[in-house]
């Protein structure tokens, strides 16, 4: 059938005035209500369904806290699969949001604190590389800790890993800003060991970086204060004959706490002895997920048994709450060895419970210098 002009033209106006209709304040506030929710097994996964911006490529968009996946894990000396760390926590993390945040224990919703926590999402970085990897994650950081804060506090950065290799970047990024911090490390392993350590005959500058060697890199880069950094959950073989590895660390001015000192001094005593290691020195947070024991936590790199509880480990952080934490890092979660999500389960709490104490110290500090002002 053969159409005329004219009779094409009557359908035109319909043609043409298909844009869409015009929405009113009323309309989009009737949207809002009746859409703008989310289930907690629903919406895109950022951590505890925050705000998400990607924040390297976005100087204007401001922080407090930054949560920032790392996902790198081509420095690692056993099992591999901590890239997909970052995104297995934030997938384990839906169950908390806003409306359901509040912490008894520290009386406090982060989530609802006047803090402003944004997820940052990844930075992008070489799995091809490592000597690459290292100076895109090393930018990264500096980057984010040069920005302005909406409270007018330096940033702070919770790292999601990726492996532990990670803390040597973050702990130039805080250097940037502070210099030499102390660090509380809670692992199963030392992480101080030289790099010569590990075995080959095939050495190279890039395999001296990697998740057993960078405080051993970070000490001698003067990243770290010399005598007041601490291990705790300590439960790994040493290298060789001899306690070779301990003298080492002792060297690089570390004390060391075992997994075993929980069963003789209890939580407290385990607090008491971190407290008074650190003293009132800027501290970097870094927390290895294989601190917990393998039952509790199968899905990571380097398991080792014996090691505390999830509970333990939570008590131990909310004991040691009022440090001066300018820096965190929850690493070496790989997801792919524990199919039931324990690990990342138990990674996400453990963030969600360094938010609280961030911000509980954060607003009392803010507390105190409003109260200096008005002194004066």
């Amino acid at each position: 059938m053969r159409l005329h002009l004219p009779f094409l033209l009557l359908f035109l106006p319909l043609v043409l005035s298909h844009e869409g209709r015009e929405y009113t304040e009323e309309d989009i506030s009737n949207l809002r209500e009746k859409w703008g929710f989310e289930y907690r097994f629903g919406g895109i996964s950022t951590f505890a369904h925050l705000q998400h911006a990607h924040c390297l490529t976005d100087p204007h968009e401001r922080f407090d806290i930054a949560i920032l996946g790392v996902p790198f894990d081509t420095a690692v000396t056993y099992r591999p699969g901590a890239r997909f760390g970052p995104r297995a926590i934030r997938a384990a993390s839906a169950r908390q949001a806003k409306d359901m945040g509040f912490n008894a224990r520290a009386g406090i919703n982060p989530y609802l604190s006047g803090v402003k926590i944004l997820d940052c999402g990844d930075i992008p970085i070489s799995p091809f590389d490592n000597d690459l990897a290292l100076q895109q994650m090393t930018e990264a950081y500096k980057e984010l800790m040069s920005r302005s804060t909406p409270s007018g506090r330096r940033p702070v950065i919770v790292t999601l890993g990726g492996d532990h290799s990670i803390a040597l970047a973050a702990l130039r990024g805080v250097n940037s800003v502070y210099g030499p911090v102390s660090v509380v490390h809670f692992d199963a392993h030392l992480d101080t060991w030289h790099p010569t350590k590990y075995a080959s005959s095939w050495p190279s500058s890039q395999s001296t970086f990697n998740h057993g060697s960078m405080f051993y890199l970070a000490y001698n880069e003067s990243l770290l204060l010399p005598t007041s950094n601490i291990h705790a959950g300590l439960r790994t073989r040493l290298s060789g004959a001899d306690m070779g590895d301990y003298a080492d660390d002792d060297a690089q001015g570390w004390a060391r706490i075992s997994t075993d000192d929980i069963d003789d001094i209890g939580v407290a005593g385990i607090v008491k002895k971190i407290v008074e290691h650190v003293g009132n020195s800027k501290v970097y947070l870094s927390i290895d997920i294989d601190v917990l024991d393998p039952g509790a936590a199968p899905g990571t790199g380097t398991p080792e048994a014996g090691g505390w509880s999830t509970r333990e480990l939570i008590r131990i952080l909310r004991g040691i709450e009022g440090l001066d934490v300018v820096g965190v890092d929850v690493v070496e979660v790989a997801p792919a060895y524990d199919w039931a999500e324990n690990t990342a389960l138990a990674a996400a709490h453990v963030v969600f419970e360094v938010l609280s104490s961030l911000v509980k110290k954060g607003r009392a500090a803010v507390k105190v210098e409003a109260k200096t002002r008005d002194e004066l």
